[in-house]
């Protein structure tokens, strides 16, 4: 008997077949138009020749890492450098088309793969940065460091690009508050404490990974965190934008564009992974709230927010 206060979703396909309805078969697209707020159930590879070009502002992109990985029966097999650039370079030619001439890209990867990823990049897109955000779990070991870290690399098509900067300030504690003539400067007084909003980095480090009291907890071995995904969806699109995610897993990326008011689109060949994301696209119809990002602000980790 599990805590009540476990809230991971977890759901057999079998127990789910409501949500599995509401989903799209690939063998129902048929290239134009486009399906919108929809989860696909299909091989991204097969998929992604089906879409229409040029439907997507932005895209999210968070594929198998190149490490042996059971994502509950669908298997990846762990490749030579040359075997994933070539597995990588394979889905990122079938993106590129459907992206709009001034719409970007994230894709995320650890540091073994992150190597990879940015040469296959490079050749179809315009790289602008690498962030590198920390994961603050992880397996310790005994010869060597502990993997606490993740790159995103975030590219565009062009040189004209969305980038909402505002949207995506940090709010950090002001620990040593600096006033002129008596009122504060650069930063905010608030019955909460003292507080600046400052321009966002390349490293970030207040990212919680999802755990087993967050709403938004599934069972996925690689599920990444909502309020990750928020900062790359408010950075590069704008309101009822069309946000793409080619390996959706659990529907993060969808659910996160959703309670932004951005339309969503994903693929996802796991039949249980599906089931979970249009369930957390369910549940954000009455709670549209992202742990972390409270007021239009990204709030510190252990912020209380």
């Amino acid at each position: 008997m599990g805590s009540p206060r476990n809230k991971t979703i977890d759901i057999e396909v079998t127990e789910g077949a409501e949500y599995l309805a509401r989903c799209v078969r690939d063998r129902d697209l048929n290239g134009s138009p486009s399906p919108e707020n929809k989860t696909i159930i299909g091989d991204s590879f097969e998929v992604m020749k089906k879409l229409p070009g040029g439907f997507a502002d932005l895209v999210i992109a968070d594929p198998p890492y190149n490490m042996d990985k059971d994502f509950h029966g669908e298997k990846f097999k762990s490749l030579s450098d040359r075997g994933y650039a070539e597995y990588t370079e394979r889905w990122v030619s079938l993106l590129l088309p459907l992206l709009k001439d001034t719409g970007s890209v994230y894709v995320c990867c650890d540091w073994q793969s992150s190597n990879v990823v940015y040469e296959i990049l490079q050749k179809y897109f315009k790289i602008r940065n690498r962030i590198t955000w920390q994961r603050e779990k992880g397996r310790g070991a005994s010869r060597n460091w502990k993997n606490s870290m993740e790159d995103i690399w975030f590219a565009t098509v062009s040189d004209s690009y969305i980038f909402n900067l505002d949207a995506v300030k940090l709010r950090r504690r002001v620990i040593a508050p600096y006033k002129v003539d008596g009122k504060p400067k650069d930063w905010e007084e608030t019955d909460q404490g003292n507080f600046r909003n400052t321009h966002p980095s390349n490293f970030w480090d207040d990212i919680s990974v999802p755990y087993w009291s967050m709403p938004e907890n599934t069972a996925h071995p690689t599920q990444k965190p909502e309020k990750l995904l928020a900062k790359l969806i408010l950075a590069s699109s704008d309101k009822d934008d069309m946000v793409f995610d080619p390996f959706l897993g659990s529907g993060s990326t969808s659910v996160t564009a959703k309670k932004l008011g951005r339309r969503y689109l994903g693929i996802e060949q796991n039949e249980r992974y599906c089931v979970w994301a249009e369930k957390r696209l369910e549940m954000a119809e009455r709670d549209r709230s992202i742990q972390g990002y409270k007021d239009g602000v990204f709030w510190e980790r252990n912020s209380g927010k």
